[in-house]
């Protein structure tokens, strides 16, 4: 199972284009999913950026990277990104981009490969409610990051939604807050500006 966006969101209207539980069959389509325009009005990307407040000297590592929607950005602020995914060729497509200061990562599904004590951000996009055993891998986490460094989940409300997984795949914000506590982290901050989805921010 890929750590990258792991469903076909209904970038269009729901009626045009209907959700699968599978990724598309190739790293094209898939990407093509990931960079669909109509992403933007709901995924508020500069309003993400502008929440994290990204110094320059940062090391952020976007886990579950796909094809580099947020890795692309992280990249014009920050002074080291690692993109971190387990499909090779959404990997291979960001290298193509040649951003010097972006470090492509192969994870594996149940490790995302990071350094230890190397990083300040570890971000994961709709990404936390595919992993199986989430606290173990919020431990990895944890151990990847710097002593005052975060973790920040943004992923689907747990309800009827116009975008994202189907309902039984979601996970609820009092999940993820438990999953990441036995993990050794704490939630410091909640964001609210995003339609569909909640964007907690953690830390040890």
């Amino acid at each position: 199972m890929r750590l990258s966006l792991l469903f076909i969101v209904a970038f269009m209207a729901p009626a045009q284009v209907q959700h699968q539980e599978h990724p598309p069959q190739s790293a094209e389509e898939y990407a093509r999913v990931l960079e669909h325009a109509s992403r933007d009005a709901w995924q508020k990307p500069q309003e993400v950026l502008a929440a994290l407040k990204i110094r320059p000297d940062e090391v952020i590592a976007d886990v579950g990277a796909g094809s580099g929607y947020f890795t692309r950005r992280f990249a014009k602020h920050a002074a080291k990104v690692y993109a971190v995914d387990i499909d090779p060729q959404l990997l291979a497509m960001i290298e193509k981009t040649a951003l010097p200061n972006v470090i492509t990562v192969r994870a594996a599904p149940d490790d995302p490969n990071l350094p230890d004590g190397a990083i300040d951000t570890v971000f994961l996009c709709d990404v936390f409610h595919h992993i199986e055993d989430r606290t173990a891998y919020g431990a990895k986490l944890l151990k990847a990051l710097k002593p005052d460094g975060r973790v920040v989940i943004i992923d689907f409300f747990k309800r009827k939604l116009p975008v994202g997984p189907p309902d039984a795949m979601k996970l609820s914000e009092e999940q993820v807050l438990a999953d990441l506590r036995a993990a050794g982290l704490r939630l410091v901050d909640r964001q609210t500006f995003l339609p569909h989805q909640y964007f907690l921010t953690f830390r040890r």
